[in-house]
């Protein structure tokens, strides 16, 4: 509650120094420690219910649907047959509900070590959580490294849907992590893992793509706009077993009675392919990585 003053939560962050976003608040709907970290859900003025992890907004109900719906599909429709899923992290269900979406995904397991995160959403962000209700869902609650070592072989696609480089989620940003998912993924298997922001993270986007660049034969960056996030842009790092396989052009590209009936707001064939478009200083880094 010491984020709350005057009305306004205030999102403050080591990871983006000198700089802060503030939300007005309403209504604190929850506040409480779960076994891992600080979790609070309040309504904002302006977008909607707002989930907060140790601080730092994770989610709001008026723009989520940015984030979801690129860290999922960039995935899936660079994936010939992604029959089956695996969600890393995850709690609030949004990357879940675009997944289910998927005509051609038979099975998800969502591996979330905070079950807190799961029951808060489920009361808090119903249009979120409706993934949970799905009968195409294994929920594993529980450490994902754990749970990919006992599935090696396993998934056409893994999702890495984390919160930020500090606490709970430090190591799902470490080359041990994307060897364990490369040997968790079949062949031919397409990994997606959230990246960080442009503006704030180069230097750990550069560290991530060059260890990356050793493991698998295809990787590259996309990114998404996303104004409740820190300097409005979040980033997706995405590496293929398949070296035949490009993440530019979708290998499905969704026909405009596909992205009416999975209800997409944001995501479409032209922005899948604009999103790895880079600005000129970005691109270099890469580049030269």
């Amino acid at each position: 509650m010491d984020r709350i003053k005057e009305g306004w939560f205030t999102e403050l962050g080591s990871l983006w120094p000198g700089q802060a976003m503030s939300l007005q608040v309403e209504e604190v709907l929850y506040d409480k420690k779960s076994k891992f970290q600080d979790v609070m859900v309040f309504k904002s003025k302006t977008y909607g219910n707002v989930l907060v992890l140790d601080g730092v907004i994770q989610c709001t109900e008026r723009d989520e649907f940015a984030y979801q719906e690129m860290i999922a599909n960039l995935p899936l429709c660079s994936h010939p047959c992604p029959k089956k899923v695996l969600i890393i992290g995850g709690g609030d269900g949004g990357v879940l509900r675009e997944v289910v979406k998927n005509p051609l995904v038979e099975s998800v397991v969502l591996c979330e070590i905070d079950e807190d995160v799961i029951n808060v959403s489920k009361k808090f962000l119903p249009g979120m959580a409706k993934g949970f209700f799905s009968p195409k869902l294994t929920l594993h609650v529980g450490d994902g490294f754990e749970f990919m070592k006992q599935n090696q072989d396993a998934f056409d696609v893994i999702i890495t849907d984390s919160s930020d480089p500090v606490g709970p989620a430090e190591s799902l940003f470490k080359e041990s992590y994307f060897q364990l998912m490369n040997a968790a993924l079949r062949k031919g298997g397409i990994l997606c893992s959230q990246g960080e922001c442009q503006w704030l993270h180069l230097e750990l986007i550069k560290e991530m793509w060059t260890f990356c660049k050793t493991l698998f034969p295809v990787v590259d960056y996309a990114y998404s706009t996303i104004p409740t996030y820190p300097s409005g842009q979040i980033g997706f790092m995405l590496c293929g077993k398949d070296p035949e396989t490009n993440f530019k052009e979708p290998v499905k590209a969704l026909g405009k009675e596909d992205i009416e009936n999975m209800k997409l707001k944001y995501y479409n064939p032209e922005i899948h392919k604009a999103a790895f478009v880079l600005p000129e200083f970005a691109r270099k880094v890469l580049s030269d990585a």
